[in-house]
């Protein structure tokens, strides 16, 4: 990888050098994000507060590209294996090593670094299928942003823990990665070079008035048509009557940052200016990288287990009879559930076993199904969850917990459980297993007006039941009114914000208080056991939130008002426990009740205009794209708190 820097920049950014009697260069923007980044870092460390430091790093105004090459992998045994790449909602794929000994790739990808955006890449390692989808053997975390810390001007390549799947603490060998971040100079330059190259007709390396006319008619600009002599001379720093590469590249970036010139990308055609003007450069080099073929990795993925997937998956999608993409799917195309990680800000696909999505298609997404619902499937639904609650409270149940544990390999974290595994006699035991205390810290406890995550769930956060069915929830008769009941109903929640915790199998079953009040009153409302994955929820045939056995209960608080808790049943939940009675006071964060075996939801419900969602659960909700959350992260804040800031607000979210 070539990593050489510009030594003379234009347009004042840069000196020649000292040894010609001018001042010396200025520092990169680079170097100098770099400088304060370490500066940062060093504050938070010395406060002695870790949560901090994310914010530290993604509060710093930085855009560029990271050079990542995975190089070779040290595994316990012999096959043939490929390597994925995940950052954001991309993910790029190596290709499959030729042979069974020590796989070597050295596959390299250029991937963008931005302010607030994505910094945690995850490299998973493939044992290599050809019928059905690949075997994970291997993944590994990397922070990004910590590599920005180090002195990288020279290739630095570590050697990382491949963490087993199923055991975090059990490592299955190592991982070779190099990453190397690119100066924003050497990216200008990059894309200044693709982009003379279009209109350099003498090929010189230069480009004429005539030549630069041609370029900025191309780029399609109707203000910078109007300004070509302008833009030229600004250009043509040392007034020779041309223009080179460095004074292009200085020139389009300067020009991007203030008055953009180049409205849509040359490549794909995305509009540009939607974000930090640098990014334009960023998103438009990498365009161009991608269109010529420089990469290695293989481009196009959602998630590394799509990469993973094998033919017949591939055939599945030609076909048109299952589909692989972000937000709201039905029919039937709707097979495969992504969701988007806070914490890593990641698109992750949920397991799920594939037998279980085609009869959920078929009974709750066809009018065949709804005959069927309507012809005594809900009794069945009803019975056989009755029945499966019983048999995972038996003893026998205990052995299907290793099953479970490897169905759901690397989303279960054993090591965050209170108990060991050998300690729980039934399934039903491990099922509502509770977590060390600080496995799930609260964010700003004692801060009442700051409401937090009721569960370990995928969530969607809406200001207004018109988004929710607009987004999110497809059934006929979907209302507030229908859903608390008339008794718990109140005028107040009219036209009020709601948010879904959604509780996937393999999710910690314990629910906890999002805000600080008074339980006023529980009222149990008898139903139905639809199931309450997205596939049921988005069907237009079934009321799953107002059909479904639920409990609610009404918190009394002094930051919001009354607040609903809705704790929702579902196919093969047996039963809704709540931990605390009418009168208590709780606490933000504390225990509130647990749901025994299956899939379950919480819906809690504000008074209208009491809650202001974080951004981040709002556009993701907006998107019909869940976000994977964990009890205790912020949820958002209240609008009655007249004094909380604008910006203040946005800290709360997580980094």
């Amino acid at each position: 990888m070539g990593h050489a820097h510009s030594t003379s920049r234009h347009n004042g950014r840069a000196g020649a050098g000292a040894g010609n009697g001018v001042e010396p260069p200025l520092p990169s923007r680079f170097s100098r994000f770099r400088s304060r980044l370490r500066l940062r870092r060093d504050r938070c460390g010395a406060a002695g507060d870790a949560s901090e430091s994310g914010k530290g790093v993604a509060a710093d105004e930085f855009a560029g590209i990271a050079r990542i090459r995975i190089v070779k992998a040290g595994l316990r045994f012999k096959d043939k294996f490929f390597a994925c790449l995940s950052l954001g909602e991309r993910t790029y794929r190596t290709e499959t090593t030729d042979s069974t000994h020590r796989p070597v790739w050295n596959s390299e990808k250029k991937v963008v670094i931005e302010t607030n955006g994505p910094h945690i890449a995850r490299i998973s390692v493939f044992e290599t299928n050809r019928f059905s989808k690949n075997t994970l053997v291997g993944y590994c975390e990397v922070d990004l942003f910590d590599l920005l810390t180090k002195d990288l001007e020279e290739e630095h390549v570590e050697d990382l823990a491949l963490l087993d799947p199923s055991s975090s603490t059990t490592t299955m060998g190592t991982i070779s990665v190099s990453c190397y971040i690119e100066d924003p100079v050497e990216t200008e330059q990059s894309f200044a070079r693709r982009v003379l190259a279009i209109v350099d007709y003498n090929e010189d390396g230069k480009l004429s008035l005539s030549e630069f006319s041609d370029l900025m008619k191309a780029f399609g600009n109707g203000l910078a048509v109007n300004k070509i002599e302008e833009l030229f001379r600004q250009a043509d720093t040392n007034g020779d009557g041309i223009v080179d590469m460095d004074e292009l590249a200085a020139l389009l970036a300067d020009q991007q940052e203030k008055e953009p010139i180049i409205s849509n990308c040359p490549v794909c055609g995305e509009s540009l200016g939607k974000y930090d003007k640098i990014n334009d450069m960023i998103h438009m080099t990498l365009c161009f990288d991608e269109g010529t073929g420089n990469q290695i990795m293989t481009g196009g993925f959602l998630t590394d287990k799509q990469a993973a997937y094998g033919w017949m998956f591939k055939l599945s999608e030609w076909a048109n009879f299952s589909s692989y993409d972000v937000g709201l799917r039905s029919g039937s195309t709707a097979s495969h559930i992504l969701v988007f990680d806070r914490r890593t800000k990641r698109l992750v696909e949920e397991a799920i076993d594939g037998k279980i999505v085609l009869s959920m298609r078929a009974l709750y997404q066809s009018k065949v199904g709804l005959t069927l619902i309507d012809s005594g499937v809900k009794d069945i639904l009803k019975n056989l969850s009755e029945k499966q609650g019983k048999k995972m409270n038996s003893p026998e149940s205990a052995k299907d917990i290793p099953k479970f544990l490897e169905l759901f390999a690397g989303q279960i974290n054993m090591d965050e459980t209170k108990d060991p595994i050998e300690s729980f006699k039934t399934f039903n035991e491990f099922f509502i297993r509770q977590l060390k205390p600080s496995a799930r810290p609260i964010a700003h406890i004692d801060d009442g007006s700051i409401a937090t995550c009721a569960a370990d769930c995928r969530l969607m956060a809406y200001s207004s039941v018109d988004e929710s069915t607009r987004f999110w929830i497809k059934g006929r008769k979907f209302s507030i009114e229908g859903l608390l009941g008339a008794d718990a109903h109140h005028n107040a929640f009219k036209n009020g914000s709601l948010v879904i915790f959604r509780l996937a199998p393999q999710d910690y079953h314990r629910f906890h208080v999002p805000v600080s009040g008074t339980v006023e009153k529980f009222e149990d409302i008898p139903g139905c056991l639809y199931t309450v994955n997205p596939i049921a929820v988005n069907s237009k045939y079934c009321n799953v939130f107002t059909e479904n056995k639920r409990v609610i209960s009404i918190i009394s608080t002094s930051e919001f008002g009354k607040v609903a808790f809705v704790a929702i049943g579902a196919t093969m939940v047996g039963s809704i426990t709540f931990v605390k009675k009418e009168g208590d006071y709780v606490h933000k964060g504390d225990e509130f009740g647990y749901f025994s075996f299956g899939g379950s939801t919480v819906i809690c419900v504000f008074e209208k205009d009491a809650i202001q969602f974080n951004a981040d659960l709002l556009a993701n909700s907006e998107r019909s794209l869940e976000t994977l959350v964990e009890v205790g992260t912020t949820l958002g804040v209240s609008k009655r708190n007249r004094g909380l800031k604008v910006s203040e607000l946005q800290k709360c979210s997580i980094e």
